[in-house]
């Protein structure tokens, strides 16, 4: 499950790329740094087939493995994770979704929150996440 993440400077900021199809669309970075801050934007569960997975969990998993390797492309690791934001499209899932983000984030504990979400950019995609860090 790993993931290809490839960094440039863009505006005096490291930006990280994933591939996603959506990025050049959108014009917009999978991760960027700027000092010691890495935002990490929206990131669905997408597998590297283009796939996903019909269980929010694995989605959630996966997003997780993606966001991960875009920090520590950044120099960051999760441990400097201090937010993160999870958009469902059926909030009845959510200990699903729960269970997934205990067992990365258990022992580092940051602030999140989950909602719902009608629906998101790619139909297949239950699950989007954000993940905000602090470099020290």
């Amino acid at each position: 499950m790993s993931v290809h993440i490839t960094v440039s400077e863009i505006a005096g900021r490291q930006c990280a790329s994933s591939g996603s199809k959506w990025e050049p669309k959108m014009g917009y970075s999978r991760a960027v740094r700027s000092g010691n801050l890495i935002a990490v934007t929206g990131t669905v569960g997408i597998n590297a087939d283009g796939s996903y997975s019909p269980d929010v969990g694995e989605q959630a998993r996966r997003a997780l493995v993606i966001i991960r390797a875009a920090i520590e492309a950044l120099g960051g690791r999760l441990e400097h994770v201090i937010r993160t934001r999870m958009y469902v499209t059926d909030v009845t899932q959510w200990e699903q979704v729960a269970a997934v983000h205990g067992e990365v984030f258990a022992d580092i504990r940051p602030a999140t929150t989950i909602v719902e979400v009608p629906r998101l950019i790619d139909g297949a995609a239950l699950i989007e996440m954000e993940a905000d860090a602090v470099v020290p």
